[in-house]
């Protein structure tokens, strides 16, 4: 049996390379500096929930797959040293996993990310968000997704477990073959709803219960 860790990840500002001050402050403009500092504060605690959940795995050797990461061997390294230095708390736990025998293998298309790129310059230097801007989006996560399980269908051996760190809002799993066993350590649907509401502001109190569950510790169930 192949084994994959699924990890529905919230992007960090280190993340998002020389976009992510811009980023940021249009996203604080859009929430507001309170609730998007309330969201930095859930944010890391998600992320320590899923380092400690990752870090207490028997065995050290796992197959890491990373949103975003075109490269391995010693570029792929390269790759995750830069963005932890700028701040990405999923490339930090990257190579503690790393440093304790985990294996980052090349999981993206170089052209699709290219592509992404592009649109995100669009989207950080637009006013609002278009119609066509989205369905350019939806159509390209569909075809990175599509590109990434076939990744790993093509790089995964029997045995192995993987770990696929990805954007809350890609679904990789629909296009896995049957025989790679998928555990999410957070439920991707609940991550969505947690972004969807921190921007609508329609419900705080549901904002916040959401806020607990990404930051509340992972059950020993791997």
């Amino acid at each position: 049996m192949k084994k994959l860790i699924y990890v529905p990840i919230i992007h960090t500002r280190g993340d998002m390379g020389s976009l992510g001050p811009a980023l940021e402050r249009k996203s604080a403009s859009l929430v507001g500096e309170k609730r998007w500092t309330e969201h930095k504060e859930a944010v890391a605690g998600f992320w320590r929930a899923i380092e400690d959940r990752l870090l207490s795995l028997e065995g050290s050797h796992l197959v890491i797959y990373q949103d975003g990461l075109a490269a391995d061997g010693e570029l792929g390294r390269r790759v995750v040293e830069e963005a932890a230095r700028r701040g990405s708390l999923n490339h930090r736990l990257l190579l503690h996993l790393a440093d304790r025998g985990a294996d980052i293998r090349k999981t993206e298309d170089p052209s699709l990310l290219l592509e992404e790129l592009r649109l995100a310059r669009q989207e950080a230097a637009a006013e609002g968000r278009s119609q066509e801007l989205k369905a350019q989006r939806a159509r390209l996560l569909e075809a990175r997704d599509r590109f990434i399980a076939r990744t790993i269908a093509e790089t995964l051996k029997e045995g192995e477990t993987a770990v696929l760190f990805i954007g809350a809002y890609h679904d990789v799993r629909p296009h896995l073959p049957e025989d790679i066993s998928v555990e999410p350590l957070k439920e991707p649907d609940k991550v969505r709803l947690y972004l969807a509401e921190l921007t609508s502001g329609k419900d705080p109190q549901r904002w916040r219960h959401l806020a607990d569950y990404l930051a509340s510790p992972i059950p020993p169930s791997l």
